[in-house]
C-alpha cells in the first residue's frame, strides 16, 4: 500500500502535534499505542500518512523543513517526538488574506505571527504546489477567524481535485453552496471545526447528554475557556469569534432534549493567560432540576494540552478521507463528519455517530 499524501495549510500547533505523532507512532503497535481511537483504518495505521506539502506565511517557518518549521514560535506545543527527521518539504508561502488579526501587533514576537516578506502565493501557484506533490487531501489549520483564508485554501483544493479536511471554525462543509462544489466534482470533505479527542466540547456534549437520559432538566450552563497559544491571543479580537461560539454552542445544543434559550447557554474562550501555552483550561458549570423540581448542578474543571487533544482525531479524518477517495466517494462524508467535528452538516449524539463512523470505514454505508 501506498501511503497516504496529505497537504497542510497553516504549520502551527495542530499541524506541530499531527506531524510528531506521526514518526511518534511510527514505532508502535496496536497493542501498545495510546490515544488513538482506530489504530488502523482501511489498512492504514499513522506512519503511513506522509506531508508532501506545506503552507505558512510565517517568516519562521516559510523555507524551512517541515521537520524544523514545527518547533518554530510562535508554536508551543508539547514536544513528544523531538528527533524528527528532515522530510525534504520546504514550507511554501502561502496567502495571508485575514490569517493575521491585526491586534497581534501589540505583542512580543514570540506569541505572534510575523509575516514573511517573501512574496505571497496565488491560488495558480498553490494549485500547482499541490498537483506536483500528489497531494490527495488539503488540510485546513487556518487561525480561528479566517474566513477568506479558509474558503480560499479550499477552493485550491478543489482545482486541485483533491480532497478537504476543514479543521478549523469557518463553515465549508456545513456550508451547502460549498458543499455542493465538492460533490458536483466528486471529492470528499469532512468538516467543519476538529472536536478533540477529550476536549471541553466533547466532555460537555457527553454531560448535556447524560442529563437528558437520566430525566434531569437542563436550565442554564456555560463552558469558559482559557489558553496561551495563537489561537487564544487571535481571538480577543471578538470579530473573529463568531463562528468559533457559534460552532461550539452548537456541538453542545444539538445534543439537548430541549434548547436553551440564547442568555442560558454560554460557550467560548474566555481569554488569553500566555504562561499556559499550548495549555488549555475548561471551567464547566451546569444547572438543572432532577426529581420534585429539586435544584442541582455540576462543575468541572479539566485541563489538556490542546493540539495533542486534536491529532488523533485529525489522523482518523485523514483515513476516512483516503477510504472515500478509494471508494470514489466525493462530497459530505456525513459520518466522519458527525464524530470528528463540532460543526458537521447533520449533528448527531455521540454514540450514533460512532456507530455511523465505524460503518462507514466498515464499507457499511456510503458516507
Amino acid at each position: 500500500m501506498e501511503n497516504i499524501k496529505i497537504a497542510i495549510a497553516g504549520i502551527g500547533n495542530c499541524a506541530s502535534s499531527l506531524i510528531q505523532g506521526l514518526d511518534y507512532y511510527r514505532d508502535k503497535t496496536g497493542t501498545d499505542a495510546i490515544g488513538l481511537m482506530h489504530w488502523t483504518i482501511g489498512g492504514y495505521e499513522p506512519s503511513d500518512i506522509e506531508v508532501v506539502a506545506a503552507f505558512d506565511i510565517d517568516e519562521r517557518k516559510v523555507g524551512k523543513d517541515i521537520s524544523e518549521a514545527i518547533f518554530a514560535e510562535p508554536n508551543c506545543t508539547a514536544v513528544f517526538c523531538p528527533n524528527i527527521p528532515k522530510k525534504g518539504i520546504k514550507v511554501t508561502m502561502g496567502s495571508i488574506l485575514d490569517g493575521v488579526s491585526e491586534h497581534m501587533t501589540d505583542y512580543e514576537d514570540k506569541y505572534k505571527f510575523i509575516t514573511s516578506d517573501e512574496n505571497e502565493s496565488t491560488k495558480e501557484d498553490i494549485v500547482q504546489v499541490l498537483k506536483d506533490s500528489g497531494a490527495e487531501m488539503l488540510l485546513n489549520f487556518m487561525p480561528v477567524g479566517s474566513e477568506k483564508a479558509a474558503r480560499f485554501y479550499a477552493d485550491c483544493a478543489l482545482e486541485a481535485g483533491i480532497g478537504f479536511i476543514n479543521n478549523m471554525p469557518v463553515f465549508i462543509a456545513s456550508n451547502p453552496e460549498w458543499a455542493q462544489k465538492f460533490e458536483e466534482k466528486n471529492l470528499p470533505i469532512i468538516g467543519d471545526d476538529i472536536k478533540a479527542q477529550l476536549g471541553a466540547t466533547i466532555t460537555h456534549r457527553t454531560l448535556a447528554d447524560l442529563f437528558s437520559k437520566r430525566g434531569v432538566k437542563l436550565e442554564k450552563t456555560y463552558q469558559l475557556n482559557t489558553g496561551g497559544n495563537t489561537d487564544f491571543l487571535n481571538m480577543l479580537n471578538s470579530s473573529r469569534l463568531s463562528s468559533k461560539k457559534t460552532s461550539k454552542t452548537e456541538a453542545v445544543q444539538s445534543v439537548l432534549k430541549h434548547r436553551l434559550d440564547d442568555e442560558n447557554i454560554h460557550v467560548g474562550p474566555s481569554d488569553y493567560v500566555p504562561w499556559q501555552k499550548d495549555n488549555k483550561i475548561c471551567f464547566l458549570r451546569m444547572e438543572g432540576k432532577l426529581f420534585g423540581d429539586v435544584p442541582m448542578n455540576i462543575e468541572l474543571r479539566l485541563s489538556v494540552e490542546d493540539s495533542p487533544n486534536s491529532a488523533g482525531v485529525v489522523i482518523d479524518a485523514i483515513r476516512c478521507c483516503k477510504l472515500a477517495l478509494e471508494r470514489d466517494t466525493g462530497g459530505i462524508l456525513y459520518s466522519p463528519a458527525s464524530y470528528f467535528m463540532k460543526h458537521p452538516p447533520k449533528q448527531y449524539n455521540d454514540d450514533e455517530a460512532f456507530i455511523m463512523t465505524n460503518d462507514f470505514i466498515e464499507g457499511n454505508r456510503d458516507n
